[in-house]
């Protein structure tokens, strides 16, 4: 088992997925003899030439266009957006032709095909190179939407989304992308989408995350275990489709309830997640649900540190739910 980063975790297993499978290509701005932004397709190009790695003009549509193309001929494209913050001129391609071609066909066409882009903040990148709008395509019926938070299921959930069969958003989150390392199975290590992760047993306060924030999430469970709050940390790990059943049944343990993200409160996947416990385990309930997000602004430079959620903010809002009468 080797020690990896996410990046690493990344490129090791996009080099063992085409090694395996010969349909497996990539695509992307300078992911060849660059290696990507983020140096997360180097070595790509050396192993399997500019036939299955291929270099693209600076063109969000037309990258994501081409992949479509590819797929519905039976490749497995991974298309690489350098940042999130890019890929709204390919938002056509995305939401009314890859999210659409199943169902439009009557399942004689499927779409199976990954859009791998690293998202969020922590890196100081400004407006353009830190916004995380997962949400965008959460609401988009024939997208899966995958979100890790560690190498091990960086690796395991990339597997099952390039094997999924339909398109598939893939969001690393690039502040941990060289400062998380951890354990990552060798060989076919596959995680299942759709499948949460407790990454932190307790009985007070439930706290869900995914990406980043799932790492903020499990500092403030240490920070409040000295207090005496004992914190379930649950990771989504995909956000389409989420696991409703973890995390309900963590939350008719706990009763309590505090929901992570970094993209801004408005319309944010957590308002979904805080409906659906509103909906299914009211009576579970014994302080009322609280959402610690990004701001409703564009992503600021300066600021940056105020604006993403914090580990002094998170603990915060988990003492509230825990002293709430």
């Amino acid at each position: 088992m080797a020690q990896l980063t996410v990046v690493q975790a990344v490129q090791q297993t996009l080099m063992q997925e085409m090694e395996r499978d010969e349909r497996v290509c990539v695509l992307g701005e300078d992911i060849g003899r660059l290696g990507g932004v983020f140096r997360a397709t180097e070595g790509l190009l050396d192993r399997f030439g500019d036939l299955r790695v291929m270099n693209t003009p600076l063109s969000e549509s037309g990258i994501i266009g081409t992949a479509v193309g590819m797929a519905l001929y039976g490749l497995r494209p991974v298309a690489e957006i350098q940042f999130l913050d890019f890929i709204y001129p390919a938002f056509d391609q995305i939401v009314s032709e890859a999210a659409k071609m199943r169902y439009r066909s009557g399942g004689q066409f499927t779409c199976p095909m990954v859009i791998r882009s690293p998202y969020g903040g922590g890196i100081r990148g400004g407006h353009y190179h830190s916004q995380s709008s997962e949400a965008y395509f959460a609401h988009t019926p024939g997208l899966t939407v995958v979100m890790p938070s560690t190498p091990e299921d960086t690796k395991g959930l990339l597997l099952a989304s390039i094997r999924l069969g339909d398109p598939v958003i893939f969001l690393e989150p690039k502040a941990i992308y060289r400062t998380v390392k951890g354990d990552v199975p060798e060989g076919d290590h596959v995680v299942p989408i759709g499948k949460a992760r407790v990454a932190r047993d307790g009985g007070d306060v439930t706290l869900v995350a995914w990406g980043a924030m799932t790492h903020t999430a499990l500092k403030c469970a240490e920070e409040a275990q000295k207090k005496d709050i004992s914190v379930e940390v649950i990771d989504l790990r995909t956000i389409v489709p989420w696991d409703r059943e973890c995390v309900l049944q963590s939350v008719r343990k706990t009763g309590r309830v505090v929901i992570l993200h970094e993209a801004p409160r408005t319309g944010g996947f957590g308002g979904e997640i805080s409906a659906t416990i509103a909906e299914r385990a009211v009576d579970s309930l014994r302080a009322p649900i609280l959402r610690v997000t990004g701001f409703d602004t564009p992503f600021p430079y300066t600021l940056e540190h105020v604006y993403m959620p914090d580990q002094k903010r998170v603990m915060s809002a988990v003492e509230r739910v825990f002293n709430y009468r």
